[in-house]
This record gives C-alpha cells, sequence and structure tokens, in this order.
C-alpha cells in the first residue's frame, strides 16, 4: 500500500476498499482436531505464498487462510477433489471452503504444538466483573470493557470474507456486483458475536451513465423494465436467496423477508458462524456507518464510552437483540454522541460542522437529502477537551437522568436540544433523513426505566468509596454497576437502594405537590 496511506488513519473507503480485496484472496478451511499447523501450511505455500492465518473454533477447528496472490486460490481449487456421493448426492459448486483431512492420522501425529485459537465471541459478564475488580481506576475498567468486546482483526476478517462468499453467488448473475457489510462490522463498534449486516451493491450502474455522454451517439443495454425499484429489489434478493438456499454450502435457515420496509434475506452462514442479513444497497446505511467511524477514530474515549454504555445497559435489560419498545444500540450510540457534542470543549463535532469541512469528492445527495460530511480525518482538529473517562461515564449518567425528554429532542447535525418535533417519549434526530426519529420504537415505560437506572448509577458512582471496597473485596466502579441493581446480597447495596427509592419517591411527591400548586393556581386563574 502507499506509504503515505499506511502513516494516517486511512479513510473508511480505504479500509473497505482494502479489506474486500483481502477477502478476495482468502479460502476457509475446516481441518482436523489433531492437526499440524506447519505441515498444512506447507501444503498451502505449494499454491502461493501464505500472508496471513489464524485458527477459531466453530463446529471443529477452522483456518482462514489469506494468500498473497489471487491466482493461488484457481492454482488450489485445481488440486482440491469434489465429495464422494456415498449418502448424499452434492450440488457441484465449488467455492472457497475447504475440508482438509489426514489420509493415515497415526503416522503423521508428530510434533503437536497446541494450536492457538482466535475467539469469536465476548466473554460472560461474570468473568469481566471479575477482570473489572482487579483494574485500578475506571477508565481502566472501560478500557476493559472496550477490549473485550470489540471486534477482533481476525473477527472482521471473517466478516468480509463472508460478504465475499456471498459475492461469488451475487457475481453468478451481475458479475460487477460487490457485496460489503455495513452498519456495526464497519462502524468501529461492532461487538464479538453481532449479526453481520451486508448489502448488495450495483456500483458501476451510476459510473456508466456518465461514460457515454462523449461524442455524437448514445449506447446503453437492453435491461428488463419493473414498475418500481422495490420490485426490482424484492425479484434480486429473492433469486439470490434461492441460489443461497439451494446450492450455498453451509447457508442454513434461509429466510426470504421481503415485504419489510427494506427487503432482506436472513440466512445463517455455518462455516463463519455468523447470522446474516442481506440487502440491496442502503447508500444512507452506509453514510451513517461511516460517520460512526469518524466519530470512533477521533478520540479514543469514544468508544470506550460507547462500549461501556452498550454493556451497562444489555446486563439491566434496557436493550435487548430483538426488536421491541425498548432502545436500541444504535439509538444508545448516538446518545452518547450527542453527550459528547455538548461536552465543553466538545469531544466531537457536529454533523454540521464535518458538512464545512468537505470537499467536492466528499459531497452526497442521496434522496433529496445532504449526507456530505467530511471523510479526511487528517481536516478534523483534535479536541482540547482532556475530561477522564471516569468523569465521563459518571457526567453521562447524569446527563440523561435529568434531561428533559418531555420536552426536547437530540439534534446531532447541530449538536442541540431542540423542541421535539412530535410526541414520541425519545426523540433523536436521523443525522441524514431529517424528518425520522431513529428511537420512534421507544415507549414511555422503558424511557422511565433507562432514566431511573441511569440516576441510580450516577448516584452509585459518586457515593462510592473505592478504597474500602477494594479492602473488602467487594465490586467498585463499572464492577458496581455491571450487577443487576438490587441483585446483590451486600448490604451496602440494598442500602443504597433504599437511599435511591427513598429520594425517588421524594422527587415524586415534591412534582405531585408542584403540578398541585399549578392546578390550582389554574383554577384559581378561571
Amino acid at each position: 500500500t502507499d506509504p503515505e496511506v499506511s502513516t494516517r488513519k486511512k479513510t473508511f473507503a480505504e479500509v473497505q476498499t482494502e479489506r474486500l480485496d483481502q477477502a478476495e484472496r482468502t479460502v476457509l478451511i475446516k481441518c482436523p482436531s489433531k492437526l499440524n499447523e506447519k505441515k498444512l501450511l506447507q501444503y498451502l505455500s505449494s499454491h502461493g505464498n501464505v500472508k496471513s492465518h489464524f485458527f477459531f473454533e466453530n463446529r471443529g477447528i477452522n483456518a482462514l487462510i489469506e494468500f498473497s496472490e489471487k491466482s493461488s486460490i484457481a492454482s488450489l481449487q485445481d488440486a482440491v477433489g469434489i465429495p464422494s456421493a456415498s449418502e448424499h448426492h452434492v450440488v457441484p459448486f465449488k467455492s472457497r471452503l475447504f475440508t482438509f483431512t489426514l489420509k493415515n492420522p497415526v503416522s503423521q501425529r508428530v510434533e503437536e504444538t497446541p494450536l492457538h485459537l482466535s475467539p469469536q465471541c465476548h466473554i460472560p459478564v461474570k468473568d469481566l466483573i471479575e477482570k473489572l475488580c482487579l483494574a485500578d481506576s475506571i477508565s481502566s475498567q472501560m478500557y476493559i470493557v472496550l477490549n473485550e468486546h470489540q471486534l477482533t482483526e481476525e473477527n472482521i476478517k471473517l466478516r468480509f470474507l463472508a460478504c465475499s462468499l456471498v459475492r461469488d453467488f451475487t457475481c453468478a448473475y451481475f458479475p460487477d456486483s460487490t457485496v460489503k457489510p455495513f452498519g456495526s462490522s464497519v462502524n468501529m463498534f461492532g461487538k464479538l458475536g453481532s449479526d453481520v449486516d451486508m448489502f448488495l451493491d450495483f456500483c458501476d450502474t451510476g459510473k456508466q451513465a456518465t461514460k457515454m455522454k462523449k461524442g455524437p451517439f448514445e449506447m446503453e443495454y437492453q435491461m428488463k423494465r419493473l414498475p418500481s425499484e422495490r420490485l426490482a429489489t424484492q425479484r434480486i434478493l429473492s433469486v439470490i436467496g434461492d441460489c443461497l438456499d439451494n446450492f450455498g454450502p453451509g447457508c442454513a435457515n434461509v429466510q426470504k423477508i421481503l415485504n419489510a420496509r427494506c427487503p432482506l434475506v436472513k440466512f445463517s452462514h455455518q462455516p463463519t458462524g455468523f447470522q446474516c442479513d442481506l440487502s440491496v444497497s442502503n447508500s444512507i446505511a452506509i453514510r451513517s456507518s461511516e460517520l460512526l467511524y469518524i466519530y470512533g477514530c477521533l478520540d479514543s474515549r469514544v468508544r470506550a464510552l460507547v462500549f461501556t454504555v452498550r454493556c451497562w445497559a444489555r446486563v439491566h435489560g434496557l436493550t435487548n437483540s430483538a426488536p421491541g419498545t425498548w432502545i436500541t444500540n444504535f439509538s444508545l450510540t448516538m446518545m452518547v454522541m450527542f453527550f459528547l457534542q455538548r461536552r465543553s470543549p466538545p469531544i466531537i463535532p457536529t454533523l454540521d460542522q464535518l458538512k464545512e469541512l468537505a470537499d467536492e469528492k466528499d459531497k452526497h445527495i442521496i434522496g433529496g437529502y445532504d449526507c456530505s460530511f467530511v471523510s479526511d480525518l487528517r481536516k478534523i482538529k483534535p479536541t482540547k477537551n482532556t475530561e477522564t473517562l471516569d468523569v465521563l461515564l459518571c457526567e453521562f449518567f447524569e446527563y440523561f437522568g435529568n434531561f428533559d425528554f418531555r420536552r426536547n429532542s437530540l439534534n446531532l447535525r447541530k449538536g442541540k436540544e431542540v423542541n421535539k418535533p412530535e410526541s414520541s417519549p425519545l426523540y433523536i434526530w436521523n443525522p441524514f433523513e431529517q424528518d425520522l426519529n431513529i428511537s420512534k420504537n421507544v415507549n414511555q415505560p422503558q424511557l422511565e426505566k433507562f432514566i431511573a437506572m441511569a440516576r441510580e448509577s450516577a448516584w452509585i458512582l459518586q457515593k462510592e468509596d473505592k478504597t474500602q471496597q477494594m479492602i473488602n473485596k467487594e465490586p467498585w466502579g463499572l464492577a458496581a454497576l455491571l450487577i443487576p441493581f438490587g441483585k446483590s446480597n451486600s448490604s451496602k447495596m440494598k442500602n443504597r437502594m433504599k437511599g435511591i427509592g427513598s429520594e425517588t419517591i421524594r422527587s415524586l411527591l415534591d412534582s405531585l405537590k408542584l403540578n398541585n400548586a399549578n392546578s390550582q393556581q389554574k383554577a384559581v386563574g378561571k
């Protein structure tokens, strides 16, 4: 790669291009449990240089092998046999998924060194809390949460490979199509174990249109015409879904959900172990992914705070992987971004500020919405804010525990609290489609639960005596926030709960008195 690129933070597009290219040169091999790593690599090297590899556990041992040259894959495919059809008849689709077996395992069991397996899921909360108790500050606890949950280099490679393997099918129909991940797989806020959102892109259609404008004549493809883009999307996804279902090695539980607002195909990709959602190009979703990528790159505190708040929300049942009336991870992430824009001085810029820095190549108008913002991270001035994560976590809970949700909404374009345009309990403006509320699904009880938990957490962090808790070997700092409140046996927690309860009741009584006084005044005024 270009040395200039490798010394600076790469742009979102550069990272995507590099990863997609990497995935094209990659194969996945199911290995026997007793494997001699050296022998396998020796065999593979006869087809070309192996640039990188790792092993992981998923229904047995698997190896992801990245070659330096794409031609090595063709060479390997030429040497690979087709499984014998003794019990089942096979669908003769030759993919980049292979099974490696030893012909006579006994003679080959030499100098077995245990394989290093890359973890593909995060540790349970119980183990996490134990690790957190050993840290020396809330900041370092938050970085532990980030390190335990964030996507690893290996997991990201596996995600791009899953997309690349789906692309092998779409290319049969649309040779210049690409399949790219979007959302949490690429925006730097993905958690180990999360689904892979991928979309099918026909990136050349726009470029094609400009090609023929020069010269005295015009030439264009004859293509099937359909009454709407939606119908075209449904037809394409229906056929690709059938392909994966009928011919895709390891593609199981394929569901075509074509009448959804955004038609998609859901399937489970067993070789990589991912649940996948495939849709057709959604440019605005890509812009959201890039915006979060930029925010995540600007300051290391951004990701540490987001991962911590999301972990906290999950433990307390504020978020849920099933759709419903609770706050989504995306909404929660946007709440953290808004909070960071509101700090003094701000830790991240507003979207309008990023738009002012955009040049010609950053201009994106999608479906009438202006989605332009700067892509070169060097143009964004670093923040002068030096607050620690200890302070930021407590302030986050304080800020939203006392936010006037009844009157105000969160606008990330302006970085301001603005009057709510309609009465949804929680209103977070979609940064691009300005007439949409990304948290429209959240109901009043869920918002109230969030507010109560935020207040309680701020209270715990402020009242805490860290040294005493460490001496007593009690969970402290972030660890104390990750124990479901009221579930702990420690008398301290019970006392806290009493405090919280009586405070909450007192504030409710106060507000009742206030309301009462107001209604009496109104009555007098009539």
